[in-house]
């Protein structure tokens, strides 16, 4: 196991980044008005479980369906370059439905554990340490964590301003990573 702290602290802003539990606070706060009690311990678990399993399964399956990991992550770079610019300019392109519930379901995996963060872990596989990627992936559910117990605080603290401008920074820090994501995929492909 080789533990490194540069790479753990590279893979682990990527993933805060594409996570952006923060600029999600809006919704979690919103989701929690219409539903009543989200379970933060058991979202933070299921998200936590598909990621790691995402991890060490997603490259299988896409060598299954005969997709290299550089042509994945080219892909999600495109996703990711797509997420910026919603958070950047404010507009919505991915629409999902809001939930009944505030359950597994929506938290864990497309707000928490989504088609970025996935997308994130492959890219990053193809640079990083396994081992250095679960540290990230921890580290950020322990944040994750925190945020969706003190939301409400944190809503009051920074305001809905506030929550905007940290969006806002995440999404163009997002935009560099997706341009970086890119064009080291790309050469590796040629």
């Amino acid at each position: 196991m080789t533990l490194d702290l540069k790479e753990i602290a590279t893979a682990g802003m990527v993933l805060f980044a594409v996570i952006d539990i923060v600029g999600s606070i809006p919704i979690i706060i919103g989701l929690r008005e219409k539903v009543g009690h989200i379970q933060s311990e058991k979202a933070t678990l299921v998200s936590g479980v598909i990621m790691i399993v995402f991890l060490f399964v997603g490259e299988k399956l896409l060598h299954l369906i005969g997709i290299d990991v550089n042509s994945f992550a080219i892909a999600g770079s495109l996703i990711i370059f797509l997420l910026a610019l919603e958070m950047v300019m404010g507009i919505s392109l991915f629409r999902d439905d809001v939930p009944e519930t505030a359950s597994i379901v929506p938290l864990a995996f497309p707000l928490i554990a989504g088609a970025g963060t996935l997308t994130s872990l492959l890219s990053l596989r193809a640079e990083f340490h396994v081992s250095n990627m679960i540290v990230a992936i921890v580290l950020n559910l322990i944040f994750v964590y925190i945020v969706l117990k003190s939301s409400k605080r944190i809503e009051k603290l920074m305001g809905r301003s506030g929550i905007n401008i940290v969006r806002k920074i995440f999404g163009v820090v997002l935009l560099a990573i997706a341009v970086k994501l890119f064009t080291t995929n790309v050469q590796q492909l040629f």
